[in-house]
């Protein structure tokens, strides 16, 4: 084991020994009671499988058998969930096979950012995940189950569900993906042409064109945003099935895993031999494991806030400090869009998640004895599935990569750090992407240009205004001030600022979404402007220094004139009325700070 990787899953063990020992006091009460239904009344009972089948009813009565709850985050506008609409009839004919009984327990909202890009609603992103959470949380607490099964793909909905499944610990636990769909045109394809169209050289006609190849059917989007890290690292935790999160939802083989889960979810309750609750699944070690993941391959930015959240929700404390050190240590191994040309059905025929955890083993940079759905030891997560005569089986995973420009092996990577570093400075505390910023970007010093939205900062490029050096100041974009919306729609328009030579940085409070790319982006930047962050004190002209390679981000002014200043004030009323982010101010006022996770859930 590395020693760094060892060190911090120590600080980690040790930081949060009082809150995890709670948490585990609480799950192992839980689990004493036995059967959950088996605490019901009779007609408590009568209403949970009132509209089962006889023999159903039966089996439920007895408590012998295994009752399955399922949370779906289906809907038809979200493509990577439009497939989860047949999943419930599926997931019920395979436990019924297996003598048990299968319910939908809830459905949870499943927003996309896709859609809401620059858009009123994406201001009600980031608090999507904690109403999930909540969502979730109602369906299971009907006691009515003996494990649970979690439909869920994209940005917010698997963090939100896995802090409802962490606080069910009692229960076993297992994700089911749907899959990415199959690649259409390249990235680099559709970059240029939104470049193009920020310019105002491509028509809308060509620029929806364009979308559409590339977003063209059911499934995940094949971009390495937030979706498909969700996917990576919950299978990394060992909560899917080995090789299962990137099968394409039309290939034979993704029924057959969800079958195979299906029934997996009847054999791990308490009624049996083999008890895998949650609980004993997710500790320190599970969540080291997902941080490494995610800095071996560049992923999403969100997760410096999603990983706080749902450790937090198994007790487990984790700062930005960890990822950091993790980060010097943890090499960057993949090179995945927007970090490279390549999607993700690329970087699974590559050697996909076999290979990349065969390497990050053998560097020692995971934690190989932890427990997981199928077993003790991440070594299952080392085969990948095959079907073989129409009968589902594992092999060994491929020994080198298939593609070196997508995936490689740890004695040969892209960078010999991760793709997340941490900021510090007089401004606070931020996260930069930098493994899709070239070295020559890597340190900035600019005057800064400072806008109180993205569409301001958009018209100010647009009109030629920006035709100059500059790190771009977003502020009250924070979770407090709005919700904390992705700002993913500055992309083409920094792009190209630095496409014509000039040096270019953006610095906000907010976020710039999993698909950040090769313009440095200084972001989640806590205290945020309206907590009293200083970022509320910086002037157009002001000269701001951003260095990845140090970890700095500096307001270059002098003390004295730093605390003589006067703080910026903003109106955001228009930010808290409409689009229903009326109904979300008592979030705004419980909301954390950024590096606390920026969640309202939790009290401490």
């Amino acid at each position: 084991m590395n020693s760094i990787v060892a060190k911090v899953t120590n600080d980690i063990i040790a930081r949060s020994k009082t809150l995890r020992d709670q948490y585990l006091k609480d799950m192992k009460q839980a689990e004493e009671q036995g059967p959950h239904r088996g605490t019901l009344s009779c007609g408590n009972l009568a209403h949970g499988f009132a509209a089962c089948q006889p023999q159903e009813k039966q089996k439920l009565t007895m408590m012998e058998e295994a009752n399955v709850g399922i949370i779906s985050s289906y809907n038809d506008m979200l493509s990577a969930h439009q497939p989860y609409e047949a999943y419930p009839d599926k997931i019920r004919a395979a436990v019924k096979a297996m003598g048990s009984v299968a319910q939908v327990a809830g459905c949870v909202p499943a927003m996309c950012d896709g859609v809401t890009q620059g858009q009123d609603g994406m201001e009600l992103s980031l608090f999507s995940r904690d109403n999930i959470a909540q969502g979730a949380a109602i369906g299971l607490s009907h006691n009515m189950f003996d494990s649970a099964i979690f439909l869920g793909i994209c940005d917010k909905i698997v963090p939100g569900l896995l802090i409802a499944a962490l606080r069910f610990g009692q229960l076993p636990s297992l994700f089911i993906p749907a899959g990415p769909m199959q690649s259409g045109i390249t990235n680099a394809e559709k970059a240029a042409v939104r470049q193009r169209y920020a310019q105002g050289d491509a028509t809308r006609d060509e620029l929806l064109e364009a979308e559409s190849a590339s977003y063209h059917s059911a499934g995940t989007c094949t971009f390495y945003g937030t979706a498909n890290s969700n996917q990576l690292l919950v299978e990394m935790m060992g909560l899917q099935l080995p090789g299962s999160s990137f099968v394409n939802p039309t290939d034979p083989l993704r029924d057959s895993l969800t079958e195979y889960a299906a029934q997996l979810s009847t054999k791990i309750t308490a009624l049996g031999r083999d008890y895998r609750p949650l609980y004993k699944v997710i500790d320190e070690r599970s969540i080291v494991n997902s941080i490494v993941g995610l800095l071996a391959t560049g992923g999403s930015t969100n997760h410096t806030m999603h990983i706080v959240a749902y450790a937090r929700a198994a007790g487990i404390i984790v700062t930005w400090d960890d990822f950091a050190e993790l980060s010097k240590v943890v090499p960057l191994l993949t090179r995945i869009y927007p970090n490279g040309q390549a999607d993700i059905n690329h970087f699974h025929a590559a050697g996909g998640m076999a290979f990349l955890v065969k390497q990050l083993l053998k560097g020692g940079l995971l934690h190989e004895d932890v427990h997981t759905i199928v077993g003790q030891g991440l070594e299952h997560y080392t085969k990948e599935p095959f079907l073989e005569n129409g009968k589902l089986i594992w092999r060994d995973g491929p020994g080198e990569s298939l593609d070196l420009d997508v995936v490689r092996p740890i004695d040969n990577p892209f960078s010999k750090e991760g793709g997340l570093s941490l900021l510090k400075g007089n401004l606070g505390r931020s996260v930069i992407k930098v493994s899709a910023v070239k070295e020559e970007n890597r340190v900035i010093e600019a005057p800064a240009a400072v806008f109180h939205s993205q569409h301001e900062l958009a018209d100010a490029i647009g009109s030629g205004e920006l035709k100059r050096d500059c790190i771009a100041v977003i502020r009250f974009q924070g979770p407090k001030a709005m919700g904390m919306p992705e700002l993913h729609k500055l992309t083409p328009f920094l792009g190209n600022l630095q496409d014509q030579g000039y040096k270019v940085a953006l610095v906000t409070d907010g976020r710039m979404s999993g698909a950040s790319g090769k313009v440095p982006a200084a972001i989640h930047l806590t205290p945020e402007a309206l907590a009293g962050g200083l970022i509320a004190k910086i002037q157009d002209g002001d000269m701001v220094r951003l260095d990845a390679n140090e970890g700095t981000l500096s307001l270059l002014i002098s003390e004295e004139e730093m605390q003589n200043r006067e703080a910026a004030t903003q109106d955001l009323t228009a930010s808290h009325q409409g689009m229903g982010r009326e109904l979300f101010s008592g979030q705004r006022i419980l909301v954390s700070g950024a590096e606390q996770g920026a969640c309202s859930l939790f009290n401490d």
